[in-house]
């Protein structure tokens, strides 16, 4: 049985918009918890960044996200700040700049997904990094500035694919044209006896031998857009890029050093050819490859993909209390207060060196989050605190949010499993009691160990399903009622014991 979404960050994906009625539950939320990534048929669809308004981009947030008002309002603000900003002259637009943010609030009640969903709407870059991933420079680890490198190669990737489905029709015209000329001669080969082979020189302008290719070839083309010569082994010429005979640096500041190596050598070294045995569809593929290669201009790719970095990239930054390293009489954190010094000036604004071009930070918009559930905001270094003006704290979920989280997003754990169990015949009901017996649990546990928001409904619930999910045979043709006294029976005796829960739940 596959994996049910981590409602940690899952709220309501839906291939329709919520109904009134949630909506507006939505709305009159003070909590909430942000759904977890949509499945592409559930991808939210995209709107023109011009048509957007800061209450439109809420209420398209209030569709997934429960609550959490003033983070979402925040974000709306920044978003629709980035519009302004380019309708004004040259010389003001490059003195405005964004107006970071820091989300302080417990862990699954949706910091990231708010981030995550406002860059889908708007189609920006989007890229998550923790914090505690990066160390000081000087010391083993990664180098901060591999955010923006890791971004730019992500909004690479998506522009290619633009690109790609754009040339796609012509790409493939062009490999079915090469297809045909191969089945073409070998046919012609197969054909032709080695007397009339030695002749064909002669005959090659004879206008009898034109009409009779030219009445293969219609028929070859007819064939081989049916699809009925698609299982024909062919000999196709292909390319096969270089590869070069080394391994690439490792360490910091070295992260790029191996890559752009390759790149050189490959580029001094023409792609070699060679003759390969294998069946038209697949020749189709590799074929269409080659052809979009040569479609792209990969230096606009390049180009464009920068802009877009520069102009709309959004950069998400979890854990940032986990830096908050103080000063001590052997001098600053090296994991907390150093990297908190060496992101200062990727915030502030500094360039950026890739291998695609120098990359700009000034209108990129950092979002901070961290729980603080030790540390204090306060605690970072007062450079690191100036660079994230906005400040926003997320409330943690009630029991209300968690029962809510169970039922009204088209993508909930309910519904998961309901589909998934149904796969084998085993029918799965849960009754409005069992759901707020799951939430009650949930919410008690949250508070007396550690708070994990949403996330404690994943681990509830198959613990719940467990007996079921492993002999689904045996329930098959059955329908099999999710109530609190089913509920009760299963989690009762976990929740009671607190070193068992400590470890099960």
């Amino acid at each position: 049985m596959g994996e049910p979404q981590d409602p940690a960050a899952v709220a309501a994906v839906s291939d329709t918009p919520a109904p009134p009625t949630v909506t507006a539950a939505l709305n009159g939320s003070s909590n909430g918890v942000a759904p977890a990534e949509p499945q592409p048929a559930d991808v939210v669809q995209e709107v023109e960044r011009e048509e957007l308004r800061p209450v439109d981009v809420v209420r398209r947030l209030d569709e997934y996200i429960i609550g959490q008002d003033d983070a979402k309002k925040s974000v709306a603000i920044a978003l629709r700040n980035r519009v302004r900003r380019l309708r004004l002259p040259d010389e003001m637009r490059q003195e405005v700049l964004p107006k970071n943010i820091l989300m302080i609030g417990p862990t699954g009640v949706g910091k990231t997904e708010i981030a995550r969903r406002v860059a889908r709407l708007t189609a920006s870059p989007f890229i998550k990094v923790e914090a505690t991933k990066f160390t000081e420079v000087g010391y083993v680890g990664r180098d901060v500035e591999s955010i923006v490198r890791d971004l730019l190669e992500q909004t690479i990737t998506e522009v290619h694919n633009d690109r790609m489905a754009e040339v796609e029709p012509r790409a493939k015209e062009q490999a079915n044209a090469r297809i045909l000329e191969t089945l073409l001669e070998a046919e012609e080969r197969a054909q032709r006896q080695p007397s009339e082979e030695a002749a064909a020189p002669q005959d090659a302008d004879d206008a009898a031998a034109k009409r009779r290719r030219r009445t293969r070839r219609n028929r070859l083309r007819r064939r081989l857009a049916s699809g009925v010569l698609d299982e024909r082994l062919i000999d196709i010429e292909v390319e096969e890029p270089f590869q070069p005979a080394f391994e690439g640096f490792a360490g910091t500041g070295l992260e790029e050093v191996g890559v752009s190596l390759s790149d050189f050598f490959s580029q001094m070294a023409p792609a070699r050819k060679r003759q390969k045995r294998m069946s038209v569809a697949d020749a189709r593929t590799v074929l269409m490859q080659e052809e979009t290669d040569r479609l792209i201009d990969m230096d606009r790719v390049y180009d464009d993909a920068i802009r877009i970095v520069e102009d709309d990239g959004i950069v998400f930054i979890d854990e940032v209390d986990k830096i908050t390293g103080r000063a001590t009489d052997h001098g600053p954190d090296v994991s907390g207060e150093g990297v908190q010094r060496d992101l200062l000036p990727i915030l502030e604004g500094s360039t950026v060196h890739t291998r695609y071009g120098p990359v700009r930070t000034d209108h990129i918009l950092f979002v901070a989050a961290g729980a603080f559930n030790v540390a204090r905001p306060s605690d970072l270094i007062p450079e690191f605190q100036g660079r994230f003006p906005i400040r926003v704290e997320l409330q943690a979920l009630s029991e209300r949010d968690l029962e809510r989280i169970l039922t009204e997003p088209g993508n909930a754990l309910t519904k998961q499993y309901t589909a998934l169990l149904g796969t084998e015949g085993v029918e799965l009901h849960f009754a409005a009691d069992g759901i707020a017996e799951l939430a009650r649990h949930a919410h008690s546990v949250n508070e007396e160990d550690e708070n994990i928001g949403a996330r404690r409904l994943f681990t509830l619930v198959e613990k719940v399903l467990e007996d079921v999910s492993y002999r689904a045979e045996d329930f098959t043709g059955q329908t099999v009622v999710i109530d609190a006294g089913y509920v009760s029976t299963r989690l009762a005796d976990l929740v009671r014991n607190q070193d068992v829960r400590r470890f099960v739940l």
